[in-house]
C-alpha cells in the first residue's frame, strides 16, 4: 500500500493536505503517528467532518520515504 504512494496523486504537508480535504478532492490521507500532535489534529478534525478515509503510519521518516522525499513527513494527502 505505501508502495503506491510514490507515483500516485497526492500533496505533501499539512496546509496542502487542509486545502485539499476542505475543496473535497481528498480520496485519502495518511497522517504519521509520531508527528506532534498540535500539527495532526487539525487533519484528524477536518477528516471527520469531512468522512476522509484516515491512514496511520508508524513514523514521518516512513512516509516521507514512502513518497520518495529525503525529509519525514507528517501528512500526505492521496488526490483524486
Amino acid at each position: 500500500m505505501l508502495s503506491d504512494l510514490r507515483t500516485a496523486q497526492k500533496v505533501i504537508g499539512v496546509k496542502q493536505s487542509k486545502k485539499a480535504i476542505r475543496e473535497g478532492v481528498a480520496a485519502r490521507v495518511y497522517i504519521a503517528l509520531d508527528a506532534e500532535p498540535r500539527v495532526t489534529q487539525p487533519i484528524y478534525e477536518l477528516c471527520s467532518q469531512t468522512d476522509t478515509a484516515i491512514t496511520e503510519i508508524a513514523t514521518m521518516a516512513e512516509l516521507g520515504d514512502a513518497v520518495g522525499i529525503d525529509v519525514g513527513a507528517a501528512v500526505v494527502t492521496l488526490v483524486r
